[in-house]
């Protein structure tokens, strides 16, 4: 019974600390965007903005599931490397961001949010989705 608790104990530990890292992460591809993201997904129902914040969100998991697989049982270990970890990965999708938005025309954060599908958005998402397999790659 005491080693229920303590994998429950362990497994909320792990869920908190991925919870506020898609928080940032959703902060993060609301300030990168124009409006309020909520808006634009739950009431407009922009599926721009929507593709680009769940590879965001992906992205970030990607990350803390192979710091958790890297721990090798080592709790602290796992902990500390997911936040790091998807920390890192944050900022490297925030940069890798900021790079797009540079090499291409237009203001992308624009382009992910028109009403109208844009092609911009899939190339951004796969950046997102990209970053966060690297990142795990380095991990392990």
């Amino acid at each position: 019974m005491q080693n229920l608790v303590t994998d429950l104990l362990v497994t909320l530990a792990y869920g908190v600390v991925g919870v506020v890292l898609m928080a940032i992460g959703y902060v993060l591809v609301d300030v990168a965007t124009p409006g309020k993201l909520h808006e634009l997904i739950w009431t407009e129902r922009n599926r721009n903005a929507a593709l680009l914040l769940t590879s965001n969100l992906a992205g970030v998991g990607i990350i803390v599931v192979a710091a958790i697989a890297a721990s090798e049982d080592d709790f602290l270990l796992g902990l500390v490397g997911s936040a790091a970890y998807g920390i890192v990965g944050l900022v490297i999708m925030a940069l890798a961001f900021v790079l797009l938005d540079a090499l291409t025309p237009g203001k992308l954060g624009t382009l992910l949010v028109d009403p109208q599908p844009h092609p911009a958005v899939w190339v951004s998402s796969v950046v997102h989705l990209a970053t966060g397999a690297i990142i795990a790659a380095a991990i392990s």
